[in-house]
């Protein structure tokens, strides 16, 4: 480990002393087994590991993306699809060691990356792992797939140990992530945290790789990939999301517009997010983006 890297990885155990890993600075000392809303204390708490085949094409390839769920979530989404994982964290309890070990795994099996899923709160752990799989030859992009709830100052310290950010923009203003995800502040947040990851890794690249026997797969190398759900009568803001990424960000961002919004966890509470979306909300969306001078779309 270089000393750089055992800098900001223990400035990261730092912010666990008073936690301020994500913008709910929620203060628990987090090292002595205390927990915030996440729910996580000390340890990482990993759900399940394994070759993934369901993520954007750029990621998966051949032989899969390489995803470790991690339990918890900073995040209290009343519709979250993986409530079992993020808000009954269901899971168990791994060692730095165990899970720098899963990584080395997953990349030996022929994973493409490493995709740590909603890693925020369990990010002082996550680098140290990194480092230490880093150090026994781990080569693959690491995917830093998260909710978009952000620390800049985190962010910082992980500059160089992520290839790929893959933030979800849930909300294109503050009031539906106070509603239906319990933080006041979360658009703000968001598009801090969204800039200092184009900062630091620019606009996706893609690059043709051999696969075998002559074959090659289109696969994501480095940058930006944002996801964006579309839901019921716009409550996700969508046309704010696009403008931000198009004006703000990159028109040459990478954008997956996903439609697979269902009413699950808590949902059914909220009339108006208790249906998937029409066809004709979907296609708005894409209209919009196309407007807005936006061009690459994940498949």
């Amino acid at each position: 480990m270089s000393e750089v890297w055992a800098e900001r990885i223990a400035s990261l155990y730092d912010m666990m002393q008073r936690c301020t890993l994500c913008p709910r600075r929620c203060g628990v000392d987090r090292l002595k087994g205390e927990s915030g809303v996440c729910g996580i204390g000390a340890d990482a708490v990993v759900s399940s590991y394994g070759p993934h085949f369901g993520e954007e094409s750029v990621l998966v390839g051949r032989c899969g993306s390489g995803t470790i769920f991690f339990a918890g979530c900073n995040l209290k989404c009343v519709f979250c699809q993986n409530y079992d994982i993020s808000h009954l964290r269901r899971g168990g309890v791994v060692t730095t060691g165990e899970l720098a070990g899963m990584m080395l795994r997953l990349a030996e099996r022929g994973c493409h990356n490493i995709n740590l899923v909603t890693p925020t709160h369990q990010v002082a752990r996550i680098a140290e792992a990194l480092s230490i799989a880093r150090g026994m030859g781990l080569e693959v992009p690491v995917v830093y797939n998260c909710g978009g709830y952000e620390s800049v100052d985190v962010l910082k310290l992980l500059e160089g140990f992520v290839d790929i950010y893959m933030p979800d923009i849930k909300y294109g203003d503050n009031e539906p992530g106070k509603k239906y995800s319990g933080v006041s502040d979360y658009w703000d947040r968001c598009r801090e945290a969204v800039r200092e990851m184009h900062r630091q890794v620019g606009d996706l690249q893609v690059s043709s790789q051999p696969i075998g026997a002559g074959q090659t797969v289109s696969l994501a190398t480095k940058g930006l990939l944002v996801r964006h759900l579309v839901m019921p009568n716009n409550i996700a803001r969508t046309d704010k999301v696009l403008e931000f990424l198009a004006n703000e960000i990159s028109k040459d961002t990478y954008v997956n517009i996903m439609s697979q919004y269902r009413p699950e966890w808590q949902a059914s509470r909220f009339p108006e997010l208790n249906r998937r979306i029409t066809h004709a909300e979907y296609v708005e969306a894409f209209r919009k983006a196309e407007q807005l001078g936006l061009h690459r779309f994940a498949d």
